[in-house]
């Protein structure tokens, strides 16, 4: 194998999606996942059986994956896995299966963090997407997080705030089931909120200090809000669905962008990127574009199918490190808790 070719195999189990990746020299072949339907019938993740169905998904996934980057197995040089943050039986899947194709294959074995490779995945090689110059700051929001990061380098980053209870991507989902509407409730709520009036009803930021962030009072303040108006007109979901998700999009943009503009006024940074499932949402992307113009920012957004969790963004990681040489051993254990 010529040593200009890197080939890298990247699994991605953290949640409820099995991913795999096939990266050479930071371009991306093959970026294969796997969903699961079967949560949506309890209106969130369900960990048991979100495990159960990693194991039936993870083997042809990853043969999926090196079928569409047209490679053998034998042409791998390192395989990348998410070690964590995540659901513990989740991440054992992937890493169990990660660990055991790596020793059978004698190429060096590379974990990686969840959260990390959501910022990464800006410096995966696409035609006409720039990638942030360091430092950066990076704003990670997903169903399970919540964080502005100072980047330093590749792999020199500072939380410098996360939220203190729910993560943004629960705030939605919350909310959206207190509308009944499905799960998972943030693209239905981003979807109305572009029909709605975003100040057609009020509410209140939580005033938390500093560059953290707080969700569950406002998730408290919208089923109070609510129900003392179905109270009163039975039909007032109905009524006024699309106002109602966009008034909670318009407030949770608003709390977001806050924190952000505080972030980039304390530490004079003003290149701007975005990572994490929510960061799919239109109105956090409107929003994070019209920054550029309101207040000098350079910003920074993924290709859509690398924001959700994917195995791309494990790959870049996972390249980055092989280059650097930083390798895991046969004794790594995923961490469900995992730090940044």
């Amino acid at each position: 194998m010529s040593s200009q070719n890197t080939y890298i195999l990247a699994i991605e189990s953290s949640c409820d999606d099995t991913a795999a990746a096939v990266m050479l020299n930071g371009k991306i072949l093959s970026n294969i996942v796997a969903s699961q339907k079967i949560h949506e019938d309890y209106g969130g993740v369900v960990p048991e059986l979100a495990s159960r169905a990693h194991q039936q998904n993870i083997v042809p996934v990853v043969d999926q994956a090196l079928k569409k980057a047209s490679i053998d197995k034998s042409q791998l040089s390192a395989i990348a896995f998410t070690r964590g943050p995540g659901l513990m039986g989740s991440l054992l899947v992937g890493t169990s299966f990660a660990k055991s194709l790596a020793y059978g294959l004698k190429i060096p074995l590379i974990d990686v963090n969840h959260m990390q490779a959501h910022i990464l995945a800006h410096f995966i090689e696409e035609a006409d997407f720039k990638k942030p110059p360091f430092p950066f700051l990076a704003m990670t929001i997903s169903g399970g997080h919540t964080q502005i990061v100072k980047v330093n380098s590749h792999f020199d980053m500072e939380v410098i705030g996360e939220t203190i209870d729910d993560a943004v991507g629960e705030a939605f989902d919350k909310s959206g089931k207190i509308l009944g509407l499905g799960y998972p409730a943030g693209p239905e709520i981003d979807r109305r909120a572009a029909l709605g009036n975003p100040k057609a009803f009020q509410f209140t930021k939580p005033k938390v200090d500093g560059l953290n962030f707080s969700f569950s009072g406002l998730k408290t303040a919208i089923l109070y809000f609510v129900q003392k108006q179905v109270k009163a007109n039975p039909n007032f979901i109905e009524e006024n669905l699309n106002d109602i998700c966009a008034s909670i999009q318009y407030t949770i943009i608003g709390i977001l962008m806050d924190k952000l503009k505080l972030a980039s006024k304390q530490t004079g940074i003003t290149h701007i990127a975005i990572g994490g499932g929510v960061s799919a949402n239109s109105g956090i992307r409107e929003a994070l574009k019209s920054g550029e113009q309101k207040f000098g920012w350079t910003t920074y957004i993924p290709k859509f199918e690398y924001t959700t969790d994917n195995a791309a963004m494990i790959a870049i990681v996972g390249y980055l490190k092989y280059l650097e040489g930083n390798y895991a051993d046969q004794s790594v254990m995923a961490s469900a808790r995992l730090k940044l």
